[in-house]
Order: C-alpha cells, then sequence, then structure tokens
C-alpha cells in the first residue's frame, strides 16, 4: 500500500542491486506509515464552548463549532450544534445545523435538525429540516419546513418566469 520513497537513499553501488533491503532500514517504513496516516487522519473535534449562567451577552456571536448556553445572549447565533440550557434565554435570531432547545428564545430559530425539549420556551417562529417538539414544551409562533432552512430565502422566494412581452 505505502512505499518508502528512495530520494534520500544513496545511490546502489554495482553489487547492491540485487541485495534485499537491509533490516536497519525497515523499521523506518512502518514509522514513516504511521506518520503518513497521522497526517491524513481527521483531526479531534474540540469540545463545545460553555457560556456559563453568570453570563451575559450583548452582540452576535458565529462560530464553526458547537456552543452550550447557561447564561443570557442579546443577539443573534450561528454555529454547528447549539445547546440552549434551562437557564438559558437568548433574545435574537439563532441559526445552526443542530438546534437542541432546553431554556428560553425570543426570536426566529434556523436549523437542519430542531428539538424542543419538555423546558423548552420559545416565542417565535422555527424554519426546520426536521423537528422535535417533546410534551411540555411552550411554543408560540409559526413551524415551516425548507430543505435548506439555514439559507434565508432559500424556498420562501418565488423563483422569477421571464417576461415573453419585453
Amino acid at each position: 500500500m505505502f512505499s518508502k520513497s528512495k530520494i534520500n537513499d544513496p545511490a546502489p553501488t554495482t553489487g547492491d542491486t540485487n541485495k534485499p533491503a537491509t533490516p536497519a532500514s525497515s523499521p523506518a517504513a512502518p514509522a514513516q506509515k504511521q506518520n503518513e496516516f497521522k497526517a491524513s487522519a481527521p483531526k479531534a473535534k474540540p469540545p463545545a464552548s460553555v457560556l456559563s449562567a453568570d453570563l451575559h451577552v450583548t452582540g452576535n456571536m458565529k462560530t464553526t463549532g458547537d456552543i452550550q448556553v447557561e447564561g443570557t445572549i442579546e443577539g443573534d447565533i450561528r454555529a454547528h450544534l447549539l445547546t440552549i440550557g434551562e437557564t438559558a434565554t437568548i433574545k435574537g435570531e439563532v441559526v445552526a445545523d443542530d438546534v437542541v432547545i432546553n431554556g428560553r428564545i425570543v426570536g426566529r430559530v434556523r436549523g437542519l435538525k430542531v428539538r424542543l425539549t419538555s423546558t423548552a420556551r420559545v416565542e417565535g417562529d422555527i424554519i426546520h429540516k426536521t423537528i422535535a417538539i417533546e410534551s411540555g414544551a411552550h411554543f408560540e409562533g409559526s413551524v415551516q419546513r425548507q430543505d435548506d432552512p439555514l439559507n434565508p430565502g432559500a424556498k420562501s422566494a418565488p423563483a422569477q418566469k421571464p417576461n415573453p412581452a419585453s
């Protein structure tokens, strides 16, 4: 599958052409295979950023990683996985691939997968690809399914037809 590069090897002498590789060079080949494998292996995913219950943030947040909110946010949030804790309150738009709501959101929610747990309180519209609402969740607003809910206006704008009279 992998072979040792011969770029840095000394040129073979006339008598060395038919000799097998020396045992001293064979341990280097597995080490190089390991290094090549490690270089192509995916990096470990960093843990979620946690915003504690005593934290109050005013402003927008954007990350490609995961966020767990326990405090209060006044602003929009965009993340990969967003977990809203039971003590959390968010006033603003939430956009994430995966949204788990245990606390309170006042504003629009956009997500591929949206889950409202039994302790969730949402006041605003939810635009989703898949949704789960547990018994006991409080929700005031509308729910709309879209194939691409992360892209505003993806399906909501009707297609323009060319005007033949022009």
